[in-house]
């Protein structure tokens, strides 16, 4: 990779770590109102319908062909619908500190699925490294050996099968979304407006919400949808077109310290001396998986 082409990608990819890492905020007040279904779907509807109106106003085309969709359909249940869900219901038994660190497990599952479904995306010794760094670092964030953690680690079970979803959904994402002759709008607002349409389903036999709607909920979910789900994924089709999906996962090398940082100082959420270390090895894991840091020779798998 050319100094120039990590210039073009990597302004995107600081904005979307720190957009990303507010979203456990976000999440943390939209469940003041809603449920883990209802800020799933809301944050696909507003995200849509933003991404929906820029590119009306910028003339750019959505997809034309029924296949398209269809890819553009299967990567919003894995990176929007099922994830949202997924992490907003972790959310109700965990911190959003916590949240943001596990989040950061995302190149290790990127890795592990690109290793076993999708070869041409190739995988060295020194990610393979990282992936075990990592699950080291889930292990002390998590405390999953602790007693009493049962709903603890209900929630960061949640957390962690989400981490999987995006896992899957990035290198699938660049096998068949990447190349499509559309902007990364297009492609942005047919993804999280087909989230929407998942899970209308199932908002329409639950009720959404179970409490009243207050300033925090309203502001959250107004973020959460038109920044966090809406202009981010312009900024995500981008750094996988530009960098591939083993780096454009990465971005949640930055998530997890914004998380925490907006943990402590808007939720007052605790966060122990484990968790640090547990996170920093969660951080150094995405180092290795992104090769910014090398400690093995380089070899194919």
């Amino acid at each position: 990779m050319t100094q120039n082409t990590a210039k073009s990608w990597l302004p995107g990819f600081i904005a979307l770590g720190i957009t990303w890492g507010s979203s456990f905020l976000f999440i943390k007040w939209g469940l003041i109102t809603l449920t883990p279904l209802g800020v799933a779907f809301f944050r696909g509807f507003i995200g849509g319908a933003t991404l929906l109106i820029y590119c009306l106003a910028t003339r750019n085309p959505l997809p034309r062909r029924l296949t398209e969709w269809g890819h553009l359909a299967f990567v919003a249940l894995l990176l929007n619908a099922l994830p949202g869900y997924l992490f907003a219901s972790g959310e109700t038994h965990v911190s959003s500190v916590m949240a943001g660190l596990l989040n950061a497990t995302t190149p290790l599952m990127t890795v592990l699925v690109i290793s076993f479904g999708f070869r041409e995306q190739k995988v060295n010794r020194n990610q393979i490294l990282g992936v075990g760094v990592g699950f080291a670092g889930i292990v002390l964030v998590t405390g999953i050996f602790q007693a009493g953690q049962s709903n603890d680690i209900k929630g960061c079970l949640s957390l962690l099968l989400a981490t999987l979803s995006y896992g899957i959904s990035f290198p699938y994402s660049k096998r068949f979304i990447s190349k499509l002759p559309y902007s990364a709008s297009s492609l942005a607002a047919t993804q999280v407006s087909c989230s929407a349409v998942i899970l209308l389903p199932f908002i329409l036999l639950s009720h959404p919400t179970h409490a009243q709607w207050t300033a925090k909920s309203l502001i959250g979910m107004i973020a959460l949808g038109s920044v966090g789900t809406g202009f981010a994924y312009i900024w995500n089709f981008r750094n996988v077109r530009l960098a591939g999906s083993t780096i454009a996962s990465t971005v949640t090398y930055i998530t997890p310290v914004v998380a925490t940082i907006l943990g402590v100082l808007f939720l007052n959420e605790p966060f122990k001396v484990t968790q640090i270390i547990g996170g920093l090895l969660v951080l150094l894991s995405a180092a290795l998986v992104q090769q910014r840091i090398t400690l093995l020779k380089s070899q194919s798998k």
